[in-house]
């Protein structure tokens, strides 16, 4: 374990398949501390490689997302040798448990700010990965940050794009159905908006990443 994390002050929020993520201070300021864990199942060197690797490439992407006028945490310090990421703490409230709960109106204008914001991550190359309500944070003052960009890499490729706004609708379908319709729509033509001429390739992967989907269903039915 990194030795920044024996430090007794930080407490763990997060255990996940790849990392471990902790809430702290860094000098005096509140901070999340990322840790991506050892596999014990590879190659040590493959191992200490591959998680070097993301974390510096996680560290790029939050740079580069803030640099396009995507409101993103704040990298305070990395160690790639330890896998480890410290980054400024957003405090807010999560998009999951506070969209369902205001008015429909309201909800239509976050979504139509979410979709300006994936489709700038999106010209500056770069796909979220996880673009759920569960990762974005409505701050005091009315900004959306987007959080957890450890599934993002640099793409320009449409499919990637395609992902991204699939995996946003199936958290509004799963989560949010009761706004899913209005949400959705606000979210696609923002999105159609800023990408321009782009957003027909993005469409048409959305669609056959779809059909792949009901083919897949439909054959594990029979």
């Amino acid at each position: 374990m990194a030795s920044i994390l024996e430090d007794g002050n930080l407490r763990l929020i997060y255990r996940g398949a790849e990392a471990e993520v902790y809430l702290g201070l860094w000098y005096g300021r509140k901070a999340i501390f990322k840790y991506r864990k050892p596999k014990g199942y590879r190659i040590k060197e493959i191992d200490d490689y591959i998680r070097s690797r993301r974390t510096i490439q996680e560290a790029r992407i939050l740079r580069d997302a803030k640099n396009a006028g995507i409101p993103s945490p704040t990298v305070y310090y990395i160690d790639p040798s330890e896998a480890l990421l410290v980054m400024s703490y957003i405090p807010g409230s999560r998009l999951k448990e506070y969209i369902g709960s205001i008015p429909i109106d309201e909800a239509v204008t976050l979504s139509r700010r979410i979709g300006y914001s994936i489709a700038k991550l999106h010209r500056a190359g770069i796909q979220h990965g996880d673009p759920t309500t569960s990762n974005m944070i409505l701050v005091s003052d009315g900004r959306i940050f987007l959080v957890d960009y450890g599934l993002s890499q640099y793409t320009v490729r449409a499919e990637d794009r395609a992902v991204d706004l699939i995996l946003f609708e199936r958290a509004l379908l799963s989560v949010h159905y009761r706004i899913y319709e209005y949400c959705m729509k606000a979210f696609i033509e923002e999105y159609r908006r800023i990408l321009g001429e782009e957003y027909g390739e993005v469409e048409r992967r959305m669609e056959e990443i779809k059909a792949r989907g009901r083919y897949i269903s439909k054959r594990l039915l029979r």
